[in-house]
């Protein structure tokens, strides 16, 4: 599997790429959001550790400017800003998993083998739940004729749901299966994208959501239309 790497401090990116490296992953890596466009658009890469605070270029403007070019790659971003409203920034320019710096390799790699795990998955399969359809093949939500695409980690989430309608699931369980983690402070990584993904159910107008059973966990369930 290939990974870009992309970060102005020269040290980080040889200590990654060597560590990457060990793990069998061949390796590129860049310094600035200018080379990260172009190394991008240039080659296809399995998963893209893209540095937020950067000269020139942000990580959140070249993330930008991939996803608006139909670029779907996993991206996972680096960045010394850990408060919540930082990882939902990360989060909502289109990235799939977000590191705070300092961190540990071994976690690292936990999260890059998490996220590549599905760069070459494909299923002609499709889930339905209600009349809202999961398509397993292009990552998109379906509800009528409404669609909206998911990232990575939305769709391993959606999928998890599809797969097991009013099934409760733990944030714990969430963290552990499909960020590979078990860590408090990713906890809000979870719950930010069970957000989106309620966004997107609202938007496509689906007969099914994501309901939070306090305290407990999430589960999909049907919506429950009352009349008066």
């Amino acid at each position: 599997m290939r990974i870009l790497v992309v970060d102005d401090e020269v040290s980080i990116t040889k200590a990654i790429k060597a560590m990457l490296e060990h793990n069998k992953y061949t390796v590129d890596t860049v310094h600035n959001g200018t080379d990260a466009l172009q190394y991008i658009s240039g080659a296809q890469y399995d998963a893209v550790i893209l540095d937020i605070m950067m000269p020139g270029m942000s990580g959140i403007e070249v993330l930008e400017r991939i996803r608006n070019r139909g670029n779907t790659t996993p991206v996972l971003f680096l960045s010394a800003k850990g408060e919540v409203e930082d990882r939902v920034r990360g989060l909502n320019a289109g990235a799939d998993d977000y590191l705070v710096k300092p961190f540990a390799y071994s976690e690292l790699l936990a999260r890059v083998k998490a996220l590549t795990r599905r760069s070459h998955y494909y299923s002609s399969e499709r889930l339905k739940f209600g009349k809202t359809i999961l398509d397993c093949g292009t990552f998109e939500l379906i509800s009528g004729e409404q669609t909206t695409h998911l990232n990575n980690k939305e769709f391993q989430l959606m999928e998890l749901f599809f797969k097991n309608p009013h099934q409760i699931f733990s944030a714990e369980h969430l963290m552990e299966n499909i960020w590979e983690m078990n860590t408090e402070s990713g906890m809000d990584v979870v719950w930010t994208h069970i957000g989106f993904l309620r966004k997107k159910l609202r938007e496509l107008g689906a007969d099914v959501e994501i309901i939070t059973m306090r305290g407990v966990g999430y589960s999909l369930r049907e919506k429950i239309t009352i009349y008066s």
